[in-house]
């Protein structure tokens, strides 16, 4: 009979069966929260219940390296108990464990813990809360013989992490790519190591793990915690079959780019390690810094502080493509295993105010936080008082990385521009190179959007030259596309549903709709792909595009189009209490790319308005459109790049 095992509380239906009562989604169970210490206890609300769930917190000082361990804390053994996965002590009351609290949205850190809140340095927070086909917490004691341990993960595990806590003890891994004929060692950069005693020669289940008589995984009155990792159990979403979390390998093949490894999504964090030969346990997320540009890591196996690196692999719609030659990664014949979450949200938005966030804020020509109350993907800024460029920074191309809306430029960087991209802010450097977003004393209008389903998304890929399409995510038929080359000089290229897929727009200019049936191969975007044909614009051959898309979700955005009356007009957008934003453009002739928003002033009177294809200063003096509760009104005063009698416009609005 089984040894029942002590594991964090599950969420079940009616029935039993190990069935969550309600979908679940990834940003219920996982978050990768970055915060910056400060010396006082201090609590990170990240949306997961872990006092009546159950989970793992496993923090990391980015800042700082010899010294400033990995710590692990779970519910099941206690707040106060702190695991290092660099090193092989026994559990511990240590310092990082003082007031240390989990909460049902979060969890709440100690004043007195350096190791994880000492004043100004950064960190990193990964939480995994227990839940069916995702992970499971385990704790039991050993009796040195042959035997197997309950579990609760509701499929079997693909990945299982094992410590010893009453005494050293290495961090004993299985990993399904590597089988139940030996081990990885979390704690070492050494290879597979063969040697069945560890799990029984038995591979697990979805009831439970076997474990043999090795003393890392069952000497006889030994304590033990185990971390469990679900393989592509599906589970999560509205169906219930959408998976989250994947534990699988490949073969590296030396090359940049290379080896493409399809996931089924597009990760947020990724841990892989050589399992054929020698080589650290390598971590990466999109929050630290996980892009195209640049890659910032962190070891598992060692102290180390974060190290930037050059890309480790760039993300897809559907997984990963190695682009480096590394061999701690992309070693020609060598194999890797991996764990790999799904990135969120996966939740469709309610409300404008949890993805979108207008900023109207004075340079400081200094590091500044601004602090927007959501997860940043996507900043748009233009300066109000002064002649500017407008800069275009995304997290997916990395944050020193901007575009300018007001050219045909390729993409360059600024060190100094934007420096991150938090949960809930961004931060600004000197500036001092590009002057778009935090000169000392001009004023700006930033622009901030965040990925969600049925809103935004965003995509990056390598043009063909050919006929082709390129996957998404936004999970319905995109109706506003923007594309733009990065690695050289291309104008921008603008697809609209209400124009229709034979013809295109330039932000950078105030063209009327240009016919070209090359540009979108005269297709229409689904709600898993948009079609891009053979004009050098979006698809030249071996050079690298971004893409943003948006889309009509009730409530919180509206793609659409009117028809201009010169007259005062209101455009139904569905919304109840108005739009924050509102980006205009005429199709029929030439017109400016016009903004308006919240942060600015959208009222009865004079709106400030700015040009997305313009470095003019903000015009103060017009009073274009005007409030109304389920959308915006175009005033009778508009002029015909806004509102002639019989043009024709799409617009952009978010609550």
């Amino acid at each position: 009979m089984p040894l029942q095992a002590t594991s964090g509380a599950a969420s079940y239906d009616a029935f039993g069966g190990g069935v969550p009562a309600v979908p679940q989604y990834i940003e219920d169970v996982f978050s990768t929260y970055l915060y910056t210490g400060t010396g006082a206890s201090q609590t990170i609300i990240n949306g997961i219940d872990l006092s009546t769930k159950g989970g793992l917190v496993w923090q990391k000082d980015r800042s700082q390296g010899t010294g400033y361990h990995h710590i692990l804390q779970d519910t099941a053994r206690g707040a106060t108990y702190c695991l290092f996965s660099n090193l092989t002590n026994a559990q511990s009351q240590d310092s990082a464990g003082t007031g240390f609290v989990f909460n049902n949205n979060g969890f709440t850190i100690g004043s007195t813990n350096v190791k994880v809140n000492a004043s100004g340095d950064n960190y990193v927070s990964w939480t995994f809360r227990e839940q069916p086909k995702f992970f499971d917490v385990v704790t039991y004691t050993g009796n040195g013989t042959n035997r197997t341990i309950s579990h609760n993960l509701g499929a079997t595990p693909g990945c299982i992490i094992v410590k010893r806590t009453d005494t050293t003890g290495g961090w004993v891994t299985y990993h399904r790519s590597t089988g139940n004929t030996g081990v990885l060692f979390l704690n070492t950069t050494a290879a597979f190591n063969a040697d069945p005693s560890y799990w029984n020669n038995t591979s697990p289940t979805s009831t439970n793990f076997s474990v043999g008589t090795f003393t890392g995984v069952n000497a006889n009155a030994g304590t033990y915690v185990a971390y469990l990792f679900a393989h592509d159990a599906g589970g999560f979403g509205l169906t219930g079959t959408d998976n989250v979390i994947s534990c699988g390998s490949y073969t590296g093949n030396g090359s940049a780019p290379g080896t493409v490894v399809t996931l089924g999504y597009e990760p947020q964090w990724v841990m892989i390690k050589a399992s054929s030969g020698v080589g650290p346990w390598i971590m990466l997320n999109n929050m630290m810094g996980l892009a195209l540009t640049a890659t910032n890591t962190l070891i598992a196996n060692a102290d180390y502080s974060e190290t930037a690196q050059s890309t480790y692999f760039n993300l897809t719609a559907t997984g990963f493509q190695l682009n480096t030659t590394d061999s701690d990664v992309n070693n020609s014949g060598s194999t890797y295993i991996y764990i790999a979450i799904r990135r969120g949200p996966m939740k469709v938005p309610t409300s404008g105010t949890s993805v979108f966030s207008p900023i109207a804020r004075t340079g400081t020509g200094a590091t500044a936080t601004v602090s927007n109350g959501i997860t940043t993907d996507l900043i748009i800024s233009h300066a109000r008082n002064a002649v500017y460029s407008t800069g275009v920074w995304d997290r997916l191309r990395g944050v020193a990385a901007y575009l300018e809306t007001t050219g045909t430029a390729s993409e360059s960087t600024s060190s100094d521009s934007v420096t991150a991209m938090n949960n809930a802010a961004y931060v600004l450097g000197a500036d001092s190179a590009a002057d778009r977003i935090n000169r000392s004393g001009d004023t700006y209008a930033n622009w901030v959007f965040g990925r969600a389903p049925g809103f935004f998304d965003i995509v990056a890929y390598t043009g063909t030259g050919t006929n082709t399409t390129q996957t998404h995510n936004l999970g319905v038929v995109p109706e506003l596309i923007i594309v733009k080359r990065r690695s050289a000089i291309a104008s921008w290229a603008v697809y609209s549903a209400t124009i229709g897929n034979t013809k295109y727009l330039q932000i950078q200019t105030n063209n009327s709709a240009s016919t070209d049936t090359t540009y979108w191969n005269s297709t229409t975007p689904t709600s898993t792909v948009f079609s891009l044909g053979t004009s050098a614009t979006p698809n030249q051959s071996s050079q690298a595009y971004i893409a943003y898309l948006f889309a009509t979700l009730a409530g919180v955005s509206k793609v659409g189009s009117y028809t201009g009356t010169g007259t005062t007009k209101q455009v139904d957008c569905g919304f109840t209490a108005g739009a924050r934003f509102v980006l205009i453009k005429r199709t029929d002739s030439t017109g400016d790319w016009y903004v308006w928003d919240s942060a600015r002033g959208i009222v009865s009177g004079n709106d400030p308005y700015l040009l997305l294809n313009s470095t003019a200063a903000e015009v103060t003096s017009t009073d274009y459109i005007d409030t109304y509760s389920a959308g915006f009104e175009l005033s009778s005063t508009a002029p015909s790049a806004i509102n002639a009698s019989g043009g024709s416009f799409i617009f952009l609005a978010i609550s």
